[in-house]
């Protein structure tokens, strides 16, 4: 049986986009006051100005600190473990509760298609107080999977 080899692609913009849209599994690291890393897992969307955009809560650590530091990285995962990934780098925003609202409408959108009662999502954004950060990225990639150095794949 053959190795799985390891790849590293290059992407534009809009290509990691694309890679990004369907995969909502993610750790977003963003910096201690001290400067250290901190990491969180969550979930992820793309909205239509094409941010990787979060719903979180206020009091969370990695909105506080992403409100400290604006930057941040993201590593989005495939849904299987082996699967391709990609690290972006980029500088957050933090909206909160009320503004929040209409940015998390676009959230849900994005990831589960329409609310059956868009009243009713409004109303339990409102009511938890949440957050959205979103993340502008300003470098990443490339898009990698795991595996064997290529200079172990079988020689023809």
């Amino acid at each position: 049986m053959a190795p799985n080899i390891a790849t590293n692609t290059s992407v534009s913009l809009d290509e990691l986009l694309d890679f990004v849209r369907p995969r909502h599994r993610a750790i977003l690291l963003t910096r201690r006051g001290d400067g250290s890393p901190q990491g969180s897992p969550l979930t992820c969307g793309v909205d239509d100005a094409g941010r990787i955009v979060v719903s979180t809560y206020p009091d969370r650590v990695k909105t506080r600190n992403a409100k400290r530091d604006e930057r941040v990285s993201l590593i989005v995962l495939s849904d299987e473990w082996n699967g391709p990934w990609v690290q972006i780098d980029g500088t957050a925003e933090v909206i909160d509760s009320p503004d929040s609202v209409e940015p998390l409408v676009e959230y849900y959108r994005n990831i589960a298609g329409e609310h059956p009662d868009w009243d009713e999502y409004r109303a339990a954004m409102t009511k938890q107080g949440k957050s959205i950060i979103r993340v502008t990225p300003t470098r990443w990639g490339p898009v990698a999977t795991g595996g064997f150095p290529a200079r172990l794949a079988p020689q023809e």
